[in-house]
């Protein structure tokens, strides 16, 4: 039951903060002010020296409640177990690799990897891929999960980049069923402060709920 809880509170949620951060200190308050602007799913990317600290400290203090804690930019499945035992609850990748999804299966945790055409997703859902990250997604577009569930109606599908204030009602109402939101939601460069971020956290929330 472990993974079904992990895949519905990400799915009920909708949004997943992306967060890099220039070190370790940046990406735990950046991260602690997502959540504290209601985000409830927090992708730490492992672009990030220090990646493992960030995600076992937040893992710890957010255990037993309904925020979900994962790793991003996981290239290969050492780096998936690592992640794993450090805390993380899911395991986002830029491309599917199969042993990474296999270690992943074994933990019983889940595996997003990014994936574009109709080839990849057919062969990530193979190795038992739950939902698939649409990446880059601001080459598709909201309208390509729309085109890609004609022939794959039972793919589920998370859009990362180019997800927006102003477009995430679209990639929702087009059939995503969660969105990877970064920069736009999580950059200090891009919105000045800690504040900003959780205002901008605010907002993307009550884009959602409304």
């Amino acid at each position: 039951m472990k993974k079904h809880t992990i895949l519905s509170n990400l799915i009920k949620n909708k949004l997943v903060a992306v967060v890099r951060g220039k070190s370790p200190e940046e990406a735990l308050q950046v991260s602690e002010a997502c959540i504290k602007g209601e985000i409830k799913g927090i992708e730490v990317t492992f672009t990030l020296p220090g990646a493992t600290q960030v995600i076992e400290q937040l893992a710890m203090k957010y255990q037993d409640t309904d925020i979900t804690i994962g790793a991003g930019t996981v290239l290969d499945a050492v780096t998936a177990r690592i992640a794993i035992l450090a805390g993380a609850q899911f395991i986002v990748s830029p491309a599917f690799d199969r042993e990474t999804a296999m270690l992943c299966n074994t933990y019983h945790i889940p595996y997003l990897p990014g994936c574009v055409t109709i080839t990849e997703m057919q062969e990530a859902l193979k190795y038992g891929v739950d939902v698939i990250k649409l990446f880059p997604g601001d080459l598709a577009g909201p309208a390509y999960i729309q085109a890609v569930k004609g022939p794959l109606p039972h793919v589920q599908i998370m859009p990362t980049g180019g997800v927006d204030l102003d477009n995430i009602k679209t990639w929702l109402d087009k059939g995503a069923v969660a969105v990877g939101i970064g920069s736009n939601l999580t950059s200090l460069e891009k919105l000045g402060s800690l504040e900003g971020v959780t205002e901008q956290a605010n907002k993307y929330v009550a884009k959602i709920t409304d």
